[in-house]
């Protein structure tokens, strides 16, 4: 029996509204409706963020940086307020995770995974950094300071909201900028309750504005001459735009982007053990996660093992409502990534990939935007299916023979955010994640550490999230001589 609501039952402020600056202001443009991916009703209408509002939110953001003291606050007071936004998310976070259920599709379940446990831990992992950096430190003659960059676009996706406040938002807080954060328009309702997370924590006046925005007000904020930094998640598409986009004014950027993840399978794997973390790490709210291992690659050995096992598995899922607690994968959050989805498995089976299991939308749900998790064999590596982020349900698995042609292909793809490898041997583990380019390789697990730095190598970005690194990302290093220095820019031999 369905448990889904057949309403929106979360209170959310601000619905003809944008936050900016940290008021609540009247829109100045139309409204948008919010349609719910499970039953592709209209379950909600927002005010849609205009140009006239992000220039606001650029204002404001620049006058609370230069003239309002923002940075300028000891340390520990900006953690303070931070401390008491992260204290107004965690008692909101049943709300939270509801909307996002209502806008995402993702199950109740999911969202309590990921804001609950990794969202609550890297803020407050965030909060803890900015207590032991040192943001001073004596070099003899030289003392070095590090301090904020000025005003910071953050850009959020739809399939984070809630944990990339810890990831981008806090640090960048706590360092001393100044915030508009760009959400995702399929966030509208999360964006919201974050909103009046933060009206309700203190932040001076101008210091953060939170927009729900979609491209054209999206690519104002990022050619926007008063923003000195852009920090984004994202398809690497969307980050080569950034980067052309800021190239002319040297903006500051941090880009943690798309990825094609493969999870490398040694031959002496129990299968057993190998399945209570592939299945989540490959098709965990519904393949829509940027670390997500859409390529596994197998000993052709065992290729057949391999695929009936996750093949039973996938089509064992209970796909269906989000807030019923026994759903297992729900929809797609939007409708053009189910579209996607079906135009790549269209053109893997051209390509002579074979659909072992799903490669369709469920017979048993007439609505909403499902498709079932599905597993392609028969894939050469070199074919679209396994070399371009899907963002979707769809696993392809690719036979190897020997350790040196699976790193090798392990490696060739534009890509290098996360990686899996599973063996026995740990030795033979941890020299295979030595070889790999990529960010982040998992031995014996799937997924990434967000308490540590985190971020992709080629196209998959650069600069790091979480850790210290990820606060050292929102700074600039200025030296200040006092005596014996270098005085002479072109000093003579």
């Amino acid at each position: 029996m369905s448990a889904h609501p057949d309403h929106l039952d979360v209170t959310v402020p601000g619905l003809d509204a944008q936050f900016i600056g940290g008021v609540w202001r009247a829109r100045t443009g139309g409204v948008i409706d919010v349609i719910s991916p499970t039953t592709e009703e209209v379950i909600a209408r927002v005010a849609d963020p205009t140009v006239a509002d992000a220039d606001a939110a650029v204002a404001a953001a620049r006058r609370a940086f230069d003239v309002g003291g923002w940075p300028d606050l000891p340390v520990e007071e900006r953690i303070r307020v931070c401390a008491q936004l992260c204290d107004a998310l965690e008692k909101r976070l049943g709300s939270l995770n509801r909307a996002w259920a209502f806008e995402s599709g993702a199950t109740i379940a999911h969202g309590e995974m990921i804001n609950d446990g990794a969202g609550v831990a890297v803020w407050r992992g965030a909060l803890e950094h900015a207590r032991n950096l040192r943001w001073e430190e004596d070099r003899g003659d030289v003392r070095l300071v590090r301090e904020p960059i000025g005003t910071v676009l953050g850009i959020l996706t739809y399939n984070g909201p809630i944990v990339l406040m810890g990831m981008k938002v806090i640090p960048a807080l706590l360092a001393g900028n100044t915030m508009i954060i760009k959400h995702a328009p399929e966030s509208p309702l999360t964006s919201r309750l974050i909103a009046e997370a933060i009206r309700e924590s203190g932040f001076p006046e101008g210091v953060v504005s939170v927009l729900a925005a979609g491209t054209t007000v999206t690519q104002h904020l990022v050619s926007h001459r008063d923003v000195d930094m852009v920090a984004l998640t994202g398809g690497t598409a969307i980050g080569v735009d950034v980067v052309k986009r800021t190239a002319d004014r040297l903006a500051r950027t941090a880009l943690e982007l798309g990825g094609k993840s493969p999870a490398i399978i040694a031959e002496d794997v129990n299968m057993d053990e190998v399945l209570a973390t592939l299945s989540v790490g490959s098709t965990g709210f519904m393949g829509q996660v940027c670390v997500n291992l859409s390529r596994v690659i197998a000993p052709r050995t065992r290729y057949d093992e391999v695929v009936d096992a996750l093949a039973s598995h996938f089509s064992s899922l209970k796909i269906g409502d989000p807030f019923d607690s026994t759903t297992e994968r729900g929809p797609l959050a939007v409708e053009r990534a189910r579209d996607r989805v079906e135009s790549h498995v269209a053109t893997a089976k051209a390509q002579g990939a074979r659909v072992v299991t799903g490669g369709r939308r469920p017979a048993h749900l007439n609505r909403g935007w499902f498709y079932e998790p599905t597993l392609l064999a028969n894939v050469d590596n070199g074919m679209r299916v396994a070399q371009e982020e899907i963002f979707g349900p769809v696993t392809a698995v690719i036979p190897y023979d020997g350790m040196d042609e699976a790193i090798r292909i392990a490696n060739d793809s534009p890509f290098g955010l996360a990686c899996s490898v599973y063996s026995r041997d740990v030795e033979l583990a941890n020299r295979v994640a030595k070889r790999i380019r990529s960010g982040s390789v998992a031995i014996n697990m799937a997924g990434v550490s967000l308490t540590q730095p985190f971020g992709g190598w080629k196209q998959s970005g650069w600069g790091k999230e979480c850790g210290p690194e990820g606060l050292l990302e929102f700074l600039q290093l200025k030296q200040v001589v006092t005596g014996g220095g270098y005085l002479n820019a072109g000093v003579e031999a």
